[in-house]
């Protein structure tokens, strides 16, 4: 039987983790098995953060909205209870987007869960 040659094949492997490792520092961008370690560790942090940067945004959009009901002396949760009995239905991003750029249209909110 005929002898496989595999350059072609571990070649294009080791391309692949290559093109992945542009941008790494040292050993990690051109040695194969330091720069599969680092692929693979690169992968977890980027698995790990798609769902911590969810919940960062959230955290994001509660301080701002707190922020600027603080300054009107309502409290978050306070806020929050009253929007649903008023049945007005703005999601956070959506809050903290009109908090940040349109305070005068917040205060519209704030009074329209008031009354």
């Amino acid at each position: 039987m005929a002898r496989v040659k595999g350059g072609v094949t571990t070649r294009a492997r080791k391309k692949k983790i290559f093109k992945l490792t542009k941008g790494f520092w040292g050993k990690k961008k051109n040695c194969y098995r330091f720069a599969t370690e680092a692929v693979d560790r690169a992968g977890n942090f980027a698995y790990r953060d798609r769902k911590t940067k969810k919940r960062l945004f959230r955290q994001m959009w509660i301080i701002r909205i707190s922020a600027i009901l603080k300054e009107n002396g309502y409290s978050y949760s306070k806020f929050t209870g009253a929007m649903k009995k008023a049945k007005i239905e703005i999601n956070r991003k959506m809050l903290s987007d009109i908090a940040a750029t349109d305070p005068n249209s917040f205060l519209k909110i704030i009074e329209a869960v008031n009354a």
